[in-house]
């Protein structure tokens, strides 16, 4: 399977007809291994600053969650694992993998634990991978 497919299958799939609004794989460098194409443009220093929180749980709650610019208010998550950020009635869910971090955005049509439970799935399972 693509990362692509990834995406457009397991991120971007229908949950009680509503779906996240974007989604992407993204390697822990900052490369894109793919993403749907309405993920914002985002930059390196964003992708570095999720790496640092993710590796010193904490450093994002001060600052927040950017991801292509848009800041999310960072809420409980699972420390060096998961990222959620909450921005009105939608937000952002971030899941570090052995290789890569697996980005889901909503918005008020998908619950909090909607989101998580597609973006961590997917990551789950790429850790039992060994990806």
């Amino acid at each position: 399977m693509s990362w692509q497919q990834y995406v457009d299958e397991h991120l971007m799939c229908d949950v009680e007809g509503n779906q996240l609004t974007a989604a992407a794989i993204i390697g822990q460098d900052g490369t894109v291994w793919a993403q749907s194409s309405t993920f914002p443009q985002f930059t390196a220093e964003e992708i570095s600053a999720i790496m640092k929180d993710l590796d010193e749980p904490g450093t994002l709650a001060p600052t927040g969650l950017f991801l292509g610019g848009t800041k999310y208010m960072v809420i409980q998550g699972e420390p060096g694992a998961v990222i959620r950020g909450k921005k009105g009635s939608g937000g952002a869910t971030v899941k570090k993998t052995n290789q890569a971090l697996i980005i889901g955005i909503y918005d008020e049509s998908l619950t909090p634990g909607q989101c998580n439970m597609i973006v961590e799935r997917l990551g789950d399972y790429l850790i039992e991978q060994g990806l």
